[in-house]
């Protein structure tokens, strides 16, 4: 991350990850990609963070992909290393264990919007507006806007967006359910912020749990999810002591069930 495009810096038990491509209000390039997926597990690595804010350096949240990035590329390197690429560091926010909130500054359109909605909750400024307009110059959304974005607000609020090109002021998609709150312009880095915070009151381990049960609800990682909540309740237990203990021993384990 020498460009600094994406960093990842703490605030007590709060992490802040800052797309800073201004110049592109933030437009997602491939090295964009890999710095947000870099500053992504530095987040999760953060034992002390609890909650992650995400947001955009200057007037902007995310304008989307960048279009010079992708226009010249094959079908095949557009297929791979554009879309699914993009898959992985989208579904690699979705699934951080901390709850995530996007800070919404500025329009939020095509890819940035996909971002937002691979957060927990979304802080909008009274300004913004949001949609996908891919199909307008001949594209369809790519990264998770016609998946995730349907299980989270719904098949026809996507349709009108994503079909019938309509774009949402923040008022009218916080009544969509898009966005979770609305504040004046300038303010939602400061409302985030003290959301954030009261949500890292809560039980660290309890509120990641019911994060990952509502992944397994809206089928955004049953497997894992499944596995890991499992995983957790075992190493609570004698059970794993007294097996690994064992195992090293190289002897039969005395399980007590406790």
């Amino acid at each position: 991350m020498a460009e600094r495009l994406v960093t990842f810096e703490t605030d007590g038990d709060l992490g802040i990850v800052t797309l800073r491509r201004p110049e592109k209000f933030n437009a997602l390039d491939i090295p964009m990609l890999r710095a947000l997926e870099a500053a992504l597990d530095a987040a999760e690595a953060a034992d002390s963070v609890r909650v992650v804010l995400l947001l955009g350096e200057g007037k902007g949240f995310c304008s989307g992909g960048d279009v010079e990035a992708w226009s010249q590329m094959s079908a095949a390197d557009f297929q791979v290393q554009w879309v699914r690429y993009g898959h992985r560091v989208f579904d690699r926010l979705a699934r951080l264990r901390q709850p995530t909130v996007a800070v919404l500054s500025g329009h939020v359109l095509g890819g940035g919007l996909e971002l937002a909605v691979a957060c927990d909750f979304r802080v909008a400024e009274a300004q913004v507006k949001l949609g996908f307009p891919e199909t307008s110059i001949g594209v369809v959304p790519g990264w998770s806007g016609t998946q995730r974005a349907v299980r989270r607000f719904g098949a026809q609020t996507v349709r009108r967006m994503a079909i019938g090109g309509e774009t949402f002021v923040a008022a009218e998609a916080l009544a969509l359910g898009i966005v979770d709150r609305v504040v004046d312009t300038g303010k939602a880095f400061i409302e985030a912020k003290a959301w954030a915070g009261k949500i890292s009151e809560r039980g660290p381990l309890a509120t990641q749990a019911a994060k990952l049960m509502i992944a397994v609800a809206e089928s955004e990682e049953s497997a894992a999810a499944t596995e890991a909540l499992a995983s957790g309740f075992i190493a609570l237990t004698g059970d794993l002591k007294a097996g690994v203990d064992a195992f090293k021993a190289k002897q039969k384990p005395a399980f007590s069930r406790s």
